[in-house]
Protein backbone atom coordinates (compact mmCIF):
# COMPACT_ATOMS: atom_id res chain seq x y z
CA UNK A 1 0.00 0.00 0.00
CA UNK A 2 2.64 2.41 0.89
CA UNK A 3 4.94 1.72 -1.72
CA UNK A 4 1.62 2.26 -4.39
CA UNK A 5 0.69 5.39 -2.69
CA UNK A 6 4.25 6.68 -3.01
CA UNK A 7 4.65 5.59 -6.78
CA UNK A 8 1.56 7.95 -7.18
CA UNK A 9 2.79 10.42 -5.49
CA UNK A 10 6.19 10.68 -7.11
CA UNK A 11 3.93 10.75 -10.60
CA UNK A 12 3.92 6.89 -11.33
CA UNK A 13 0.51 6.46 -13.35
CA UNK A 14 -2.31 4.22 -11.69
CA UNK A 15 -1.29 0.83 -13.31
CA UNK A 16 2.02 1.34 -12.70
CA UNK A 17 1.80 1.94 -9.24
CA UNK A 18 -0.30 -0.83 -9.01
CA UNK A 19 2.07 -3.16 -10.60
CA UNK A 20 4.22 -1.65 -8.04
CA UNK A 21 2.55 -2.44 -5.41
CA UNK A 22 1.82 -6.20 -6.47
CA UNK A 23 5.28 -6.79 -7.15
CA UNK A 24 6.55 -5.20 -3.38
CA UNK A 25 4.01 -8.05 -1.92
CA UNK A 26 6.29 -10.38 -3.71
CA UNK A 27 9.79 -8.76 -2.40
CA UNK A 28 10.68 -11.33 0.54
CA UNK A 29 9.70 -14.51 -1.27
CA UNK A 30 13.12 -15.51 -0.97
CA UNK A 31 13.02 -15.80 3.09
CA UNK A 32 10.96 -18.69 2.51
CA UNK A 33 14.23 -20.41 1.11
CA UNK A 34 16.07 -19.68 4.58
CA UNK A 35 16.59 -21.40 8.06
CA UNK A 36 13.96 -21.09 9.88
CA UNK A 37 16.27 -20.54 12.95
CA UNK A 38 17.95 -17.47 11.02
CA UNK A 39 14.81 -15.76 10.71
CA UNK A 40 13.51 -15.88 14.08
CA UNK A 41 16.95 -16.08 15.93
CA UNK A 42 16.14 -13.46 18.68
CA UNK A 43 19.47 -11.66 18.90
CA UNK A 44 22.18 -10.40 16.18
CA UNK A 45 22.84 -12.67 13.78
CA UNK A 46 26.68 -13.62 13.34
CA UNK A 47 29.05 -12.85 9.93
CA UNK A 48 27.84 -16.28 8.27
CA UNK A 49 24.12 -16.00 9.09
CA UNK A 50 23.86 -12.71 7.70
CA UNK A 51 25.58 -13.74 4.84
CA UNK A 52 23.16 -16.36 4.58
CA UNK A 53 20.11 -14.08 5.12
CA UNK A 54 21.39 -11.87 2.35
CA UNK A 55 20.53 -14.48 -0.45
CA UNK A 56 16.95 -13.96 0.27
CA UNK A 57 17.15 -11.69 -2.15
CA UNK A 58 18.71 -13.94 -4.85
CA UNK A 59 16.43 -16.75 -3.53
CA UNK A 60 13.37 -14.07 -4.18
CA UNK A 61 14.39 -12.97 -7.82
CA UNK A 62 15.06 -16.91 -8.82
CA UNK A 63 11.68 -17.76 -7.63
CA UNK A 64 9.77 -15.30 -9.70
CA UNK A 65 12.04 -16.19 -12.44
CA UNK A 66 9.19 -17.59 -14.74
CA UNK A 67 7.47 -14.36 -14.45
CA UNK A 68 7.30 -12.93 -16.97
CA UNK A 69 6.16 -9.54 -18.49
CA UNK A 70 6.81 -5.87 -17.12
CA UNK A 71 5.29 -7.17 -14.03
CA UNK A 72 7.69 -10.28 -13.77
CA UNK A 73 10.26 -8.18 -14.60
CA UNK A 74 9.12 -5.15 -11.80
CA UNK A 75 9.01 -8.24 -9.26
CA UNK A 76 12.25 -10.04 -9.77
CA UNK A 77 14.37 -6.31 -9.22
CA UNK A 78 12.62 -5.45 -6.61
CA UNK A 79 13.12 -8.61 -4.73
CA UNK A 80 16.82 -9.00 -5.94
CA UNK A 81 17.92 -5.10 -4.64
CA UNK A 82 15.38 -3.65 -2.30
CA UNK A 83 17.90 -3.84 0.54
CA UNK A 84 20.55 -1.68 -1.49
CA UNK A 85 21.19 1.60 -0.05
CA UNK A 86 22.56 5.40 -1.45
CA UNK A 87 25.77 4.91 -1.17
CA UNK A 88 26.44 1.52 -2.11
CA UNK A 89 26.09 0.38 1.23
CA UNK A 90 23.56 -2.06 0.76
CA UNK A 91 23.61 -5.93 0.34
CA UNK A 92 25.62 -6.20 -3.22
CA UNK A 93 27.09 -2.96 -3.10
CA UNK A 94 24.80 -0.99 -5.69
CA UNK A 95 24.23 2.53 -5.51
CA UNK A 96 20.85 2.86 -5.42
CA UNK A 97 20.63 6.31 -7.18
CA UNK A 98 21.68 3.93 -9.84
CA UNK A 99 18.80 1.89 -9.37
CA UNK A 100 15.25 2.39 -10.97
CA UNK A 101 13.18 4.65 -8.91
CA UNK A 102 10.66 1.65 -7.99
CA UNK A 103 13.14 -0.47 -6.17
CA UNK A 104 14.14 2.73 -4.07
CA UNK A 105 10.21 2.45 -3.31
CA UNK A 106 9.96 -0.38 -2.25
CA UNK A 107 13.13 -0.02 0.07
CA UNK A 108 12.07 2.81 1.97
CA UNK A 109 8.57 1.40 2.27
CA UNK A 110 10.48 -2.02 3.66
CA UNK A 111 12.34 -0.29 6.13
CA UNK A 112 9.66 1.71 7.63
CA UNK A 113 7.65 -1.20 7.55
CA UNK A 114 10.10 -3.44 9.69
CA UNK A 115 10.44 -0.59 12.04
CA UNK A 116 6.93 -0.90 13.07
CA UNK A 117 6.23 -4.44 13.34
CA UNK A 118 7.90 -6.75 16.01
CA UNK A 119 10.74 -8.99 14.71
CA UNK A 120 12.46 -11.81 17.19
CA UNK A 121 15.05 -9.41 17.94
CA UNK A 122 12.99 -5.86 18.61
CA UNK A 123 10.11 -4.35 19.69
CA UNK A 124 8.36 -2.64 17.32
CA UNK A 125 8.55 1.18 16.93
CA UNK A 126 6.18 3.75 16.78
CA UNK A 127 4.82 5.56 13.26
CA UNK A 128 6.84 8.52 14.54
CA UNK A 129 10.03 7.15 15.49
CA UNK A 130 9.87 5.37 12.91
CA UNK A 131 9.88 8.16 10.68
CA UNK A 132 12.58 9.77 12.57
CA UNK A 133 14.28 6.98 11.38
CA UNK A 134 13.79 7.43 7.77
CA UNK A 135 14.21 11.27 8.19
CA UNK A 136 17.68 10.95 9.80
CA UNK A 137 18.71 8.27 6.94
CA UNK A 138 17.83 10.87 3.76
CA UNK A 139 21.31 11.06 2.25
CA UNK A 140 22.51 7.86 3.46
CA UNK A 141 20.35 5.31 2.98
CA UNK A 142 17.63 7.47 0.75
CA UNK A 143 17.48 9.28 -1.92
CA UNK A 144 16.37 12.88 0.08
CA UNK A 145 13.58 13.69 -2.63
CA UNK A 146 12.43 10.35 -2.32
CA UNK A 147 12.59 10.92 1.58
CA UNK A 148 10.83 13.78 1.61
CA UNK A 149 7.66 12.31 -0.38
CA UNK A 150 7.65 9.40 1.67
CA UNK A 151 7.54 11.56 4.76
CA UNK A 152 4.81 13.82 3.20
CA UNK A 153 2.74 10.78 2.47
CA UNK A 154 2.73 9.46 5.57
CA UNK A 155 2.39 12.26 7.81
CA UNK A 156 0.46 14.35 5.59
CA UNK A 157 -2.46 11.63 6.02
CA UNK A 158 -3.53 11.52 10.02
CA UNK A 159 -5.74 8.54 8.75
CA UNK A 160 -2.68 7.15 7.35
CA UNK A 161 -0.84 7.00 10.43
CA UNK A 162 -3.66 6.34 12.91
CA UNK A 163 -4.39 2.81 10.83
CA UNK A 164 -0.19 2.03 10.83
CA UNK A 165 -0.27 2.50 14.87
CA UNK A 166 -3.50 0.86 14.94
CA UNK A 167 -2.04 -2.10 12.89
CA UNK A 168 1.19 -2.20 14.66
CA UNK A 169 -0.39 -2.22 18.06
CA UNK A 170 -2.31 -5.64 17.24
CA UNK A 171 0.98 -7.46 16.58
CA UNK A 172 2.39 -7.00 19.45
Amino acid sequence: MLSEQLALNLGYSNKKARQIRLAAELHDIGKTLIPHEIIHKPYPLNTDEIEIMKMHTVYGAGILSEQYGEQGKLAREIAMLHHEKLHGQGYWGFNASDLPLHINIVAIADVFCALLFKRAYKQPWTVDEALGYISNRAGFDFCPRLTETFLTVVSSCNETKQELNFIRSSTV
